[in-house]
C-alpha cells in the first residue's frame, strides 16, 4: 500500500463566515485529499481529516452541522413537542416490573415519573416484606451527561452486588461491588472493564473481562475481594483478533463458562464454581467452521452446534467426561427448523426455535422425555424467555409481544401446560382494536421470499395514497422481531403504514438466511430491501414520493447502499449511526469491531473481498446525482461506528448531490452508539426523527391524530 497527501482548498462557509442566527448556509467541509493505493486501485478520500477528534476544526464543523439541522427543522418544533407529548403519554412513567424469585428474594425494577433510569429492588421471603433498593441508577447517574450499566450480578449468598458502570458512552466500564447489608461500596473498584461478570460460590471471587487496545474482549481475570488488582490472576486470554471472549455463570450455579467465539468457530471452557482456582477445561476444541454454545443441566452440558447441522442441533455432553465418544445427540438437526437457544432447568429444557420465519418454544420433560410446543396466535410476533433465575423450578417465564400487543409477561407451568398472564405493559390511551397486522412473503429477484410484517390502522386503504415507513437491519444474524413499538404509533395514527422487511443477513428464515446475506453475498441484503420497496409501491401500499426508509448501525449501511442504488425509490432516508465507510474502517484493525469482523464483511487485504466491498460501500459510491431527503445521526463517543463515518459521508454527499432536498446531520456530542442514555432524552430523539419523516411526506403541519 502506498499513501500520499495533497492539500486542497478549504471552503467551509460555516467556519469562515460564522453561523447565522437565523438560517446558516449548508456546511461545506474542508477538503484535504488523502490518496491510498491497494491492489492497484487508487482511492482519494477528501475528508479523512475529520477523524481528528481533538482538532478544533472538526468540532467546529460538527457544531455547524448541528446548527444547520436545528435551523432547518425549526419549523417542526411545535410538531416535535406534540410528538414527544404523545409518546410520553403512552408511557406509564411510574411503573413496576413483574417480580421474579431467586435464592429466597423477589427481585423487580421500578420507574418513577420524572426520573430517567430504573430503580432495582428486592424483597426477602415474600412480596409483603420491606422493600430493599439495591441499586438506584438515578442516583448513580446524577450529574452525568451519559450513564449506562453494563452488567449486574448478585453474589450467590445474596449479600453483595457487582455492577459495571459507564459514564463515557465509549463502553469502557468500571467495576463496583456493593455490600447489600451496609449499603456501602467495597474498596474493590476496578477500572477499564468490559461486560462479562461471574461469581464463584465462595462469594469472594469474581471473574471479569478486559479488552485489548481495539476494545476486543480478549481476557478473563479472577479477582478476590480485598486483594489489590495486582494480585488478580489472568485465567484465560486469546490474542487471535478474530475471536471475542466472554464469561458467565450457569443458571444451575455449578460452573463458570468462558466463551471464546468468532464468527465462524467457537471454543468454550468450564470452571467449577465451587473450585474457582481450577484451570478451565475445554469442552470441545476449536475447529474451522464449527460454532457452538453451551449451557448446563443436571449432570451434563447441552451443546448447540452447527457441526454437520446448518440450522444447529443439540448434543448432550456428560459434565465429568468431555470426550466425544461420550456425546449423544439430544435434538437432531432439521432443514426447516432453526435452533436459536436453550433455556435449561433441572427437570425441563426449553428450546427456542424458528420455523416458517416465526419463533416458537419447545418444552422437553427430562424425566418423561415428553415434548410439547408453546404456540401463539398472531400473524407476526416475538417471544423470549426472561427472568428465569431459578434452576429447580417448573415455571418458565417468557415475554410475548406483537405489533399490536404490548409486551406481555407470562408464567408457564411446564408440567400442566397452564399459562398465566402476570402483566401486560400498560400503554395509556392505546386501543389495540384500532390496529391490524399484515404479513406477506415478497418474491425477490433471485427467487427468495422475504417476510414483511406491517402495522396499519383499521380502515387503512391500500390505494397508494398513504406514507409508509420501511425498516430493516439485515446483518450479523440478528433477527428483527415484529414486536410492539409504542413510539411508531404516532406515525401510524397519522396514516403511515409501518413495515419491517426481514431481509437476508438476519436469521428470520434460518441459518441459510444469514449466510446468504454476509461476506460475498452481502448485496442480497440490499437487493432484498429494494425489491420489497418496489413491491410495496407496485401493490399500492404506498408510493415512491411517500416512502421513508430507516435503519441504524449495520442497518445504516443498508440505508447508505440503497441511497446509492435506488434514490428514486424513496422520498426520505433516515440513517442512524450508519456504518458507511466500509473500506477505510475494515482496513484499520486498531478500531473496535474491525479485525474480528473480517469474517462478517470481508478482509480488504484480500483483493476479491476488497473489490466486492468497494462495489457497495456507501461512502465510496456517492455520485453526482439526486438523492432523497436525508437525515443522518451519530454520536461523538460512539465506540461501534465511529462518528467520522457518517460525518465524512454527509460531507461527501453535500459536495456531490445535485438535488435541493434537505440533508440534515444530527450528532449527539455526549451520547454513544444508542444515542442518549436517559429514557426522556431518547423520546425527544425519536420525536425529532418522526417530525423529519412527516415533514418529508408533507405532513409537518398535521397536528391532530387521525381518529
Amino acid at each position: 500500500m502506498s499513501r500520499s497527501v495533497v492539500i486542497v482548498a478549504f471552503t467551509s462557509a460555516a467556519l469562515v463566515a460564522g453561523l447565522s442566527a437565523q438560517q446558516p448556509a449548508a456546511p461545506v467541509a474542508q477538503k484535504i485529499a488523502r490518496v491510498d493505493t491497494l491492489h492497484g486501485d487508487v482511492r482519494t478520500d477528501n475528508y479523512f481529516w475529520l477523524r481528528e477528534k481533538t482538532n478544533p476544526k472538526v468540532i467546529a464543523y460538527l457544531d455547524s452541522e448541528n446548527a444547520y439541522t436545528v435551523a432547518g427543522m425549526r419549523h417542526t418544533e411545535a410538531l416535535q413537542s406534540k410528538l414527544y407529548d404523545e409518546m410520553l403519554g403512552r408511557v406509564k412513567e411510574t411503573d413496576l416490573s413483574v417480580p421474579y424469585r431467586d435464592k429466597g428474594y423477589w427481585y423487580y425494577s421500578r420507574t418513577e415519573k420524572g426520573k430517567s433510569y430504573q430503580i432495582l429492588c428486592r424483597r426477602k421471603g415474600s412480596l409483603d416484606a420491606k422493600e430493599e433498593i439495591y441499586l438506584d441508577e438515578n442516583a448513580l447517574a446524577e450529574g452525568k451527561k451519559f450513564f449506562s450499566v453494563g452488567g449486574i450480578e448478585v453474589s450467590p449468598d445474596s449479600k453483595r452486588v457487582a455492577y459495571l458502570q459507564d459514564t463515557t458512552a465509549l463502553r469502557v466500564y468500571t467495576l463496583y461491588v456493593k455490600d447489600l447489608q451496609t449499603g456501602k461500596l467495597l474498596a474493590d473498584t476496578l477500572g477499564t472493564i468490559v461486560p462479562g461478570l461471574a461469581w464463584a460460590d465462595d462469594n469472594r471471587t469474581i471473574f471479569y473481562s478486559t479488552a485489548d487496545s481495539a476494545r476486543r474482549t480478549n481476557a478473563i481475570w479472577r479477582h478476590v475481594l480485598g486483594d489489590p488488582r495486582s494480585k488478580d490472576v489472568k485465567v484465560f486470554e486469546d490474542d487471535d483478533v478474530l475471536n471475542n471472549v466472554n464469561v458467565g455463570r450457569t443458571k444451575s450455579g455449578k460452573f463458570v463458562l468462558i466463551a471464546d467465539d468468532g464468527f465462524t468457530s467457537s471454543e468454550w471452557r468450564a470452571i467449577p464454581t465451587a473450585a474457582p482456582t481450577t484451570a478451565p477445561r475445554v469442552l470441545a476444541p476449536r475447529r474451522a467452521n464449527v460454532q457452538y454454545t453451551v449451557d448446563h443441566i443436571d449432570g451434563a452440558f447441552l451443546m448447540t452446534t452447527n457441526d454437520g447441522a446448518r440450522n444447529f442441533k443439540i448434543v448432550r455432553i456428560p459434565e465429568d467426561d468431555f470426550s466425544p465418544a461420550k456425546w449423544t445427540e439430544w435434538q437432531p438437526h432439521s432443514d426447516s427448523v432453526f435452533v436459536e437457544g436453550v433455556e435449561p432447568y433441572k427437570h425441563f429444557v426449553v428450546v427456542q426455535e424458528r420455523a416458517g420465519g416465526l419463533p416458537r418454544l419447545r418444552v422437553t420433560d427430562l424425566v418423561t422425555h415428553a415434548t410439547h410446543f408453546i404456540t401463539f396466535p398472531e400473524a407476526a410476533y416475538g417471544v423470549l424467555p426472561t427472568q428465569n433465575a431459578e434452576f429447580d423450578s417448573p415455571t418458565l417465564r417468557f415475554q410475548y409481544s406483537s405489533l399490536v400487543t404490548p409486551p406481555s409477561t407470562y408464567d408457564y407451568d411446564m408440567g400442566t401446560h397452564e399459562r398465566v398472564l402476570k402483566k401486560r405493559l400498560e400503554v395509556p390511551g392505546y386501543d389495540p382494536s384500532q390496529y391490524e397486522i399484515k404479513r406477506m412473503m415478497v418474491a425477490v429477484r433471485d427467487g427468495a421470499h422475504v417476510p414483511v410484517s406491517m402495522l396499519v390502522r383499521k380502515g387503512w386503504t391500500q390505494d397508494g395514497s398513504h406514507p409508509l415507513l420501511l425498516y430493516a437491519y439485515g446483518s450479523y444474524g440478528y433477527t428483527t422481531e415484529a414486536t410492539f413499538n409504542s413510539p411508531v404509533l404516532s406515525l401510524v395514527d397519522r396514516g403511515f403504514a409501518y413495515a419491517i422487511a426481514h431481509i437476508r443477513g438476519g436469521q428470520e428464515m434460518g441459518r441459510e438466511w444469514y449466510d446468504d446475506g454476509k461476506m460475498m453475498n452481502k448485496k442480497n441484503t440490499f437487493n432484498d430491501f429494494v425489491d420489497v420497496a418496489e413491491y410495496l409501491e407496485k401493490q399500492k401500499f404506498t408510493s415512491a414520493d411517500k416512502m421513508v426508509a430507516n435503519g441504524g448501525s449495520a442497518g445504516g449501511l443498508l440505508m447508505g447502499a440503497v441511497s446509492n442504488m435506488r434514490p428514486d425509490l424513496f422520498r426520505a432516508i433516515v440513517a442512524d449511526v450508519p456504518f458507511v465507510d466500509v473500506i477505510n474502517t475494515m482496513m484499520d484493525a486498531s478500531l473496535p469491531l474491525t479485525s474480528q469482523e473480517w469474517q462478517q464483511w470481508g478482509d480488504p487485504h484480500i483483493q476479491a473481498q476488497y473489490d466486492y466491498m468497494k462495489s457497495y460501500s456507501p461512502y465510496d459510491n456517492v455520485e453526482h446525482k439526486a438523492y432523497p431527503w436525508m437525515l443522518v445521526t451519530s454520536s461523538l463517543n460512539d465506540s461501534q461506528v465511529s462518528y467520522w463515518e457518517p460525518t465524512k459521508w454527509v460531507a461527501k454527499l453535500r459536495a456531490m448531490k445535485t438535488d435541493a432536498n434537505p440533508l440534515y446531520f444530527k450528532i449527539n456530542m455526549a451520547g454513544g452508539h444508542g444515542g442518549s442514555s436517559g429514557r426522556y432524552d431518547r423520546l425527544h430523539e425519536i420525536a425529532f426523527h418522526d417530525a423529519f419523516m412527516l415533514d418529508a411526506v408533507g405532513q409537518s403541519q398535521q397536528v391532530s391524530i387521525v381518529q
